[in-house]
């Protein structure tokens, strides 16, 4: 079942929930489809289906906060060792590829890397524990988690929603034009159709020749 069409089978207090718990555990450190989630969820809340794109967004950002929040005490307290665990269990994400690619970014970026990490997949996944195994201080990192926060989840939410919005509108008036332009072809083909029929009556009712002999 696409995901869209799971979320229109739940109430919207669940989708809140799901939104904001697949959003936090992503943020945790856990390779999930945060971002797809949301952006099904801010287009359901574009087509009048119950969800309230601000309840949305404050949702998405909670559990992009306290997601981050969690993966970065996780990875203070578990260190390298933890990295080298995940890299095991999950070989496509926290491969030593991976690891090493964020953590130049992280070293390079500073607080910076976990505010635009925030947008891009892999460091979304790693900006918490790698911030915490990198021992980046905290205060610095809550106030790029929350901004990052606050930009990706509220702002995907609200282009998101407006972009249903307009979507929605140009393909009500494009059902209304296709109608008039069929109406306008079907009444055009009819015309065309009786002037040829007329065309058409005075040649057949034209008298034969008589032969000279007659």
């Amino acid at each position: 079942m696409h995901v869209q069409e799971w979320l229109d089978s739940v109430p919207a207090a669940a989708v809140y929930a799901v939104v904001a718990l697949v959003i936090g555990l992503e943020s945790l450190g856990i390779p999930l489809p945060g971002e797809i989630i949301l952006v099904s969820a801010a287009l359901m809340s574009s087509q009048n289906s119950g969800v309230n794109p601000v309840v949305l967004g404050v949702c998405a950002t909670a559990g992009a906060v306290i997601g981050d929040s969690i993966g970065y005490a996780i990875g203070r307290k578990g260190g390298r060792p933890l990295l080298a665990w995940l890299g095991a269990r999950f070989p496509r994400h926290f491969g030593a590829g991976h690891v090493a690619t964020a953590e130049r970014s992280f070293k390079k970026w500073g607080m910076w890397a976990v505010f635009f990490g925030r947008f891009v997949a892999l460091l979304r996944i790693f900006a918490g524990p790698l911030a915490g195994v990198l021992h980046m201080p905290y205060w610095k990192f809550l106030i790029a988690n929350v901004l990052g926060g606050v930009c990706w989840a509220g702002g995907t939410t609200a282009v998101i929603y407006y972009v249903g919005l307009v979507a929605e509108d140009w393909l009500k008036r494009f059902s209304y034009l296709g109608l008039v332009v069929a109406l306008l072809i079907g009444l055009g083909s009819v015309l065309i159709l009786k002037r040829k029929a007329r065309n058409a009556q005075p040649a057949e009712r034209e008298p034969e020749p008589v032969n000279a002999g007659d």
